[in-house]
């Protein structure tokens, strides 16, 4: 009992001083891979880099000391990272203060999730979730979360469209006239030093190389060039009057925002006002919506302007550094050869202090020291609104993570627990929300450096913490000049090993249904990004339809005898068949959905073949049989038997003969039409089905009585 509850303690047995130190060399190994990609994947998921940090120093400690996993490693991951961010963007803008709330209160959604299940031992629920349809979410994420860092990498900035495939042209078009140069370049250098460095030793930290490394450049080159100006020196009348607009816009925006929240509070308490009431209230919301839709898009086509336009600086000796188009007449005294650009996002300009870009983007300041330690503020509401993605991403999570512990399990012969295993995952992402943390999974590429740095225990993954919480303490400033084309860079690089070709192909050459299943999952994932949800609502609901038209049309099957004289599927094989004795084969559960499918296909063979004597249903398939299916059966046999025909049964196994015999159709059939096997019923039945008949030479008779009769 004291195991199951902390079954860390197992790790104890027969440990030792070098045990611990290859756990020590393991932990630090994967805690060098885990700093620089958790904060790349926190500004996947729409937060800032540093969240990734909080999410990284109590998850993966306590997944490992309540997981069955000695090797996996939990923290923050692509996929999950790109789910929380699509999750939340209709919510809240990303990056916001709502934002990064309801990202730690989806954290410990998840985790509520995840844990319940553990508990209830109903870790069997992520079969729902099956490989073609995982298959081709994880191939069109992949392609989603490389393509979402295009932006970073060319160095430009675009507003989001409503398809991500809509916000990628927009990127490509910006990326042809404004891409920039330097920037580029940061992210084509660290991603050949990772290609070069895994090709030399794949056990290099080579993230952490190209982290550093370009780290380094970005401080030594002032890579960031960064302009803190007043609105009177931009030198440029319609730009100014633009600024003046845009925060007339967002202001706007705010204050229509207040006025319909107050309304929709109006609506929901308006419970006893008349309909005329009621429908007024609903046209002042929508005329609110419109008002706010059409200052949204007005936002948006001046906030495009000004981040169009380049700017030059020049020195004046009365008023200081001005900045001029670039394009436009300038005096000749410039400051620099750089080129500048107006920093826009969603919130009100400060005209006093506008900053201009000169250089690439940083990750900035990180705060030192670890967050504060809470449990994060959640409402009913906020829970209720939250639950439908946060039980996709514990699924999607799991999914990940379970694989990834099999995966490793079957290498090292250690015994895992499923549901233990979503305990662990669960504890991980609640207490990891308490220190600023948003959803985790166990992670495919650090669980492999684990198990390739030869981990003997989840000890390895709490060293892991304990190395981030000490970068958090004391080396946080040292990531300030880290630009963000390199984090984008190491999110391209991390997924590129969830690209899976072969994955459409398998399951395509297993069932061309599940082959089709898998690509339309990644098509419709791909059309309906950043609702990746939509993806997996279409895959699941497809393949529980081709389950239930299988259930409903199970595989019905007339057998005859092969050349090894063994009962085979006469249509499978191109057999001939016994014209007086139909041996039919039902394959699954008899019951309401496909009971009266069994009674068609008998209909079928009376009317094709007129010479019938016998029905032999052989019900070696049949698992179950419920209330329906026993009832069409007796109606099955009663017709049968009105209408002249013989009918037996084979192969019935002990819950269905214990519910013939509950329901009296046992006594019906009667007991001696019923035969242990399909030889032991057609030896029996042959001879007197064949008594008087024409048939010259019996298909069935061959190895059933010994030899061969020809009448």
């Amino acid at each position: 009992m004291l195991t199951k509850i902390l079954p860390f303690i197992e790790w104890f047995k027969d440990y030792s001083l070098a045990k611990f130190r290859i756990d020590f060399v393991a932990g630090l190994t994967v805690a060098l891979v885990l700093i620089p990609q958790s904060m790349a994947y926190a500004q996947l998921a729409g937060l800032p880099a540093y969240y990734g940090l909080y999410a990284a120093f109590l998850p993966p400690m306590i997944a490992s000391l309540f997981g069955s996993s000695r090797q996996l490693a939990t923290g923050p991951v692509a996929v999950v990272s790109l789910m929380t961010a699509a999750s939340l963007e209709p919510l809240a803008s990303a990056g916001s203060e709502a934002f990064i709330a309801y990202a730690i209160i989806l954290a410990l959604t998840v985790g509520v999730f995840q844990l319940l299940l553990g508990i209830l031992r109903l870790g069997l629920i992520v079969n729902f979730l099956s490989h073609p349809v995982v298959n081709g979410f994880t191939n069109a994420a992949a392609i989603i979360i490389a393509t979402s860092q295009l932006s970073k990498l060319f160095g430009v900035y675009v507003d989001k469209a409503h398809h991500h495939y809509e916000t990628i042209i927009r990127v490509i078009e910006s990326a042809f006239h404004y891409t920039h140069l330097p920037t580029l370049a940061m992210g084509l250098l660290s991603i050949a030093i990772m290609v070069v460095l895994k090709r030399l030793n794949p056990r290099i930290p080579y993230v952490l190389v190209a982290v550093a490394f370009t780290t380094i450049i970005s401080w030594a080159t002032g890579f960031q060039h960064n302009a803190s100006v007043a609105i009177d020196q931009i030198m440029d009348k319609p730009v100014q009057e633009d600024i003046q607009s845009f925060n007339h816009a967002v202001e706007s925006i705010a204050a229509l925002s207040i006025e319909r929240t107050k309304l929709t509070s109006k609506i929901e308490s308006s419970h006893d006002a008349s309909p005329l009431d009621r429908l007024d209230l609903d046209y002042q919301s929508r005329v609110f919506t419109a008002k706010i839709n059409a200052a949204k898009s007005q936002a948006s086509q001046i906030r495009t302007r000004l981040r169009e336009m380049k700017f030059s600086a020049v020195e004046d000796t009365n008023k200081g550094v001005l900045f001029y188009p670039k394009e436009g007449q300038m005096p000749d005294a410039r400051v620099d050869g750089r080129v500048y650009r107006i920093r826009v996002g969603n919130k009100i300009l400060n005209t006093q202090s506008l900053l201009l870009t000169g250089g690439g983007a940083v990750v900035g300041e990180v705060p030192k020291g670890l967050p504060k330690l809470g449990i994060p503020p959640i409402t009913i509401p906020v829970f209720l609104q939250l639950l439908p993605y946060a039980v996709i991403i514990s699924l999607l999570g799991f999914m990940e993570a379970i694989a990834i512990a099999k995966a490793m399990a079957a290498k090292t012969g250690q015994r895992l627990d499923p549901n233990q295993e979503l305990i662990g995952q669960g504890l991980s992402n609640i207490l990891g929300s308490f220190g600023k943390s948003y959803p985790v999974s166990g992670s495919f590429s650090r669980s492999a450096v684990n198990l390739q740095a030869g981990a003997v225990s989840g000890l390895s993954s709490v060293i892991t913490s304990l190395v981030v919480i000490i970068a958090l303490l004391f080396f946080t400033p040292l990531l300030y000049h880290l630009p963000q084309a390199v984090l984008a860079s190491v999110i391209m690089m991390a997924v590129i090993g969830l690209v899976n070709i072969s994955g459409f192909v398998h399951a395509w050459k297993a069932q061309w249904y599940d082959g089709l299943i898998s690509i339309i999952t990644f098509v419709v994932t791909l059309a309906v990004a950043p609702h990746l949800e939509n993806g997996i609502y279409i895959g699941v609901g497809l393949s529980l339809g081709v389950f239930l038209y299988k259930c409903m049309r199970p595989r019905i099957s007339s057998l005859s005898r092969g050349e090894d004289h063994s009962l085979k599927d006469s249509c499978v094989h191109e057999l001939a068949t016994c014209e007086h004795i139909e041996l039919i084969r039902f394959e699954g559960p008899l019951f309401f959905a496909n009971a009266s499918y069994l009674e068609d296909e008998i209909n079928n063979r009376i009317q094709k073949e007129s010479d019938l004597r016998h029905f032999i249903i052989a019900c070696n398939g049949v698992n179950d049989i419920d209330a329906s299916g026993q009832e069409t059966l007796a109606l099955i046999i009663q017709r049968l038997r009105s209408a002249g025909y013989g009918v037996s049964l084979s192969g019935v196994n002990d819950a269905v003969y214990k519910v013939l015999a509950r329901t009296h159709l046992l006594e019906e059939i009667g007991v001696h039409n019923i035969y242990p096997t399909m030889e032991k019923a057609l030896s029996i039945v042959h001879a007197q089905t064949h008594v008087n008949t024409k048939e010259n030479q019996c298909p069935l008779l061959v190895n059933c009585l010994g030899t061969q009769s020809t009448k």
